[in-house]
């Protein structure tokens, strides 16, 4: 069978349309509704219940889903393998959200060097929908997020709950801040800031990753809320203030990874939960 065909069919599933599966896939949505119509026809059977609110997996869909994983990860494995560097016995790919390299992953790569040598790493930034698209793939084996989506044959696993805080680069500037910078933490985060501050109005500045405003305040000026453990030098180093009495947010981190885990899998798994009670213990 074709992966494309399988690839297309995983595509649908995670976006739950054709619209948004042919934007992932980069193809149109007349190219996705021929690839679904040939492996349908292919396999004698109907895979997606189309109707006003998307695709929905049928009984049919959901017992091929685990085979299309398969197929790709198979492919993604063969290519690992054949691309395997010399000297290692396996490959690993972890692809995680950026504020999340920032002080805490960097310490799982150095425990997998120290615990698993022979393992060679992959290591990528991304957003939500991206890694989730790369574990139902499987081009991803594990993937470190805040907001995680509940798919068929993953785990979703609590890692260690971020504390946001609100910073401003001036102790003296008031509260609503017109240099306020909003960081996309998504829906959750969202949600809780809107609790607390119902009347502000829509923010000025909006970033979707943590970096770049901890970049803009300390170069312009402003405030945001930011994981403490990401801001904490720059609090301790007078760069950086608390806003007084701004109440703080809880931001989850998830790991997600594949029901049936290899053994390397597993092993990283390990690693990740050792370091996020190390984590957890700081905080």
């Amino acid at each position: 069978m074709d992966t494309e065909l399988a690839r297309t069919f995983l595509a649908v599933a995670a976006t739950g349309n054709f619209v948004a599966a042919a934007t992932r896939l980069h193809v149109t949505q007349s190219t996705v509704s021929a690839r679904i119509q040939s492996l349908e026809t292919a396999l004698g059977a109907r895979l997606f219940q189309r109707g006003r609110n998307g695709a929905e997996l049928t009984a049919a869909g959901r017992r091929f889903m685990r085979h299309a994983k398969h197929l790709v990860r198979t492919v993604e494995q063969a290519m690992h393998d054949v691309g395997l560097p010399q000297g290692f016995r396996d490959v690993l790919t972890l692809s995680g959200r950026i504020a999340l390299w920032e002080g805490f992953l960097p310490h799982w790569v150095a425990w997998m060097r120290d615990t698993a040598a022979d393992v060679s790493l992959r290591l990528e930034i991304g957003f939500e929908a991206d890694i989730m698209q790369g574990l139902i793939e499987g081009s991803v084996d594990v993937g470190v997020m805040y907001t995680p989506t509940s798919r068929s044959g993953l785990v979703v696993e609590p890692l260690f709950d971020e504390t946001l805080v609100l910073v401003t680069s001036d102790p003296k500037r008031g509260w609503p801040d017109p240099g306020y910078i909003h960081i996309g933490w998504g829906p959750e985060f969202n949600a809780r800031f809107s609790e607390h501050y119902a009347d502000v109005g829509p923010p000025a500045l909006i970033a979707n990753i943590g970096w770049l405003g901890v970049q803009q305040l300390l170069t312009y000026g402003g405030s945001g809320y930011f994981p403490e453990r990401l801001v904490r030098q720059h609090i301790e180093g007078g760069r950086l203030w608390r806003v007084r009495d701004a109440p703080t947010i809880d931001l989850p981190a998830w790991m997600v990874f594949p029901r049936e885990a290899t053994p390397t899998v597993a092993h990283a798994l390990e690693g990740l939960r050792e370091l996020a009670r190390a984590e957890q213990g700081r905080t």
